[in-house]
């Protein structure tokens, strides 16, 4: 199931700038990820799921956002990256992955400071080096909040996820990873891994890539 789509950005504020001219719904700000770079802003997406917009934090000036698991070094336009697959008991999850012969890569505990300092939220993903390579973004990583409030409870409201497609050049491997994760989004052949999302927004439907 869907937790959340990762759009990469170049500018973080012209990006939800944009999606407010576009869609005719504001993302709220969310937070830095301290020590990582990066900065984001939230919108819902409905009953579930929610739109994370990332981009680089210009105030983070010593660290190596190369390393940054979505990309953002030289990123020059707005690219839906990956997305999130919900996980809760996230352990037993990733066992059963690896049961069945994919492996999403082991739980890390993560933290971000809410805007203000309103608080801290906390969650654990899957992210290991090389443990997406099967779908280069096209195969999701795992997200547990656990006790902490669902983002998609707390964003603005206003547009909703219709749909999400994957394409990649060699979509059999990306059908078993999906698998062994238990998760079924349809995956097509196309010359690129990509992500399509069909979003449903006050200004009409738009499509995401």
């Amino acid at each position: 199931m869907i937790d959340h789509l990762v759009y990469a950005v170049p500018d973080l504020a012209a990006a939800m700038d944009e999606l407010e001219r576009d869609w005719g719904v504001r993302p709220a700000p969310g937070g830095k990820h301290e020590g990582r770079g990066s900065h984001n802003a939230l919108l819902s997406l409905g009953d579930g799921p929610y739109l994370e917009l990332i981009a680089r934090d210009p105030e983070q000036v010593n660290v190596d956002i190369a390393n940054h698991p979505f990309q953002l070094a030289g990123l020059v336009r707005p690219t839906l990256r990956t997305w999130a697959a919900k996980a809760p008991g996230i352990a037993d999850r990733v066992a059963r992955a690896r049961a069945a012969g994919y492996d999403p890569g082991t739980p890390l505990a993560m933290t971000r400071a809410l805007p203000n300092g309103a608080g801290v939220l906390h969650w654990q993903l899957t992210r290991s080096d090389g443990a997406n390579q099967v779908g280069d973004g096209v195969v999701p990583f795992l997200i547990d909040w656990g006790g902490t409030p669902h983002p998609a409870t707390t964003s603005p409201a206003g547009a909703k996820l219709v749909s999400l497609r994957l394409e990649h050049p060699n979509p059999g491997p990306v059908r078993d990873a999906l698998g062994a994760l238990e998760e079924t989004v349809e995956v097509t052949q196309g010359p690129v891994p990509a992500l399509f999302a069909v979003i449903d927004t006050p200004n009409g439907r738009r499509e995401l890539r």
